[in-house]
């Protein structure tokens, strides 16, 4: 199991912590680091200042979204990072929700989200093996365009750049077992939000036949520290955010994860509370249990101990989300 380090998106303004603790992963034997994008920061231009200051660590984007660009726009983020990193890029996308899509990107949210982001990852494949002009007779990505709104003088076109891996890896965030499904057949990997290595029967059977070199790559708060019930409190307040805010009541992608997961009760009421404007009570409704399974914390030795779990399963890189670089050593020291 490969480690990474996953830095997520910036907060009110740029985190000094990311470049060093980037530099301090690499040199402690991470295979990847990893950054996002929400409704702020981009998760492609602090990538490349971290490739800058690098040299062997791979890139990935965790996840960038699909509607804040066309999907020719991402191919050409992602060969251009790739070249100039030297071939390190991973794409990593994700959908997001009808919240983020519509209320940031003013995009209507698609209503065939299995057929969209198959449309999709078809684009960018098309435009990394440049084995032709790029022609998708889609439905939500036609390419050229052929609305009725448009000119009509639109034509096929290949990459002027050359790429410099045609086979450049795209990864898809995922959580319901069809897009999980659709996402074994059309990538590269899957990054998982939550992962609870006593369950991957939660994502359906494509879990279990994944094929060789496939990346199953979940992200996981990791923390080392004497009090588990206060190092949980991390994971608590990023799960309150998500399943309260990060969507609508009626709506809400993590909330039904949670749900499948055995604590629909549970989320649904941290749902009520975070709309409420009861933020904390929301985060104080996360159940330890909950929090504790979808990540590593606790002292080292708890930690080692739980770290044969996520080893036992299709888990092939593990994304550690750690702003503590004595964290960082204690995780590859045990997973050396």
């Amino acid at each position: 199991m490969r480690l990474g380090l996953a830095l997520g998106y910036w907060g009110r303004g740029p985190d000094a912590r990311h470049v060093p603790l980037a530099v301090e992963a690499e040199r402690l034997g991470y295979d990847s680091v990893w950054t996002a994008e929400s409704w702020g920061s981009d998760a492609f231009t602090p990538l490349t200042w971290i490739a800058a200051r690098t040299s062997t660590i791979r890139l990935g984007t965790g996840v960038a979204q699909m509607a804040a660009r066309t999907p020719a726009a991402t191919a050409m983020h992602a060969l251009t990072l790739d070249h100039l990193s030297g071939g390190r890029m991973l794409l990593g996308l994700g959908l997001s929700g009808p919240q983020v899509v519509e209320g940031w990107y003013g995009r209507p949210f698609p209503k065939s989200p299995l057929t969209a982001t198959r449309e999709y990852v078809d684009v960018v494949r098309q435009v990394l093996r440049r084995q032709g002009p790029v022609e998708v007779d889609g439905r939500f990505h036609p390419l050229p365009y052929r609305g009725a709104d448009g000119t009509g003088l639109g034509r096929p076109l290949k990459s002027i750049t050359h790429p410099l891996r045609p086979g450049l890896p795209v990864l898809l965030g995922a959580e319901g077992p069809k897009n999980v499904a659709q996402t074994v057949r059309i990538a590269d990997g899957w990054l998982p939000l939550y992962w609870a290595p006593s369950r991957p029967e939660v994502y359906g059977e494509a879990v279990r036949k994944v094929p060789e070199g496939f990346m199953v790559a979940p992200l996981a708060q990791v923390r080392v520290c004497d009090d588990v019930a206060e190092g949980l409190l991390p994971v608590k307040a990023m799960l309150g955010f998500y399943i309260g805010g990060m969507g609508h009541a009626a709506r809400n992608f993590h909330a039904d994860l949670m749900a499948r997961m055995g604590y629909e009760e549970q989320a649904r009421r941290i749902q009520d509370l975070f709309l409420a404007g009861r933020r904390e009570e929301a985060v104080l409704a996360v159940p330890d249990a909950f929090a504790d399974e979808i990540s590593l914390v606790g002292p080292r030795e708890r930690i080692a101990e739980r770290l044969t779990a996520w080893r036992a399963g299709p888990v092939t890189d593990l994304l550690a989300v750690s702003p503590d670089p004595h964290t960082l050593r204690v995780l590859a020291e045990l997973n050396s």
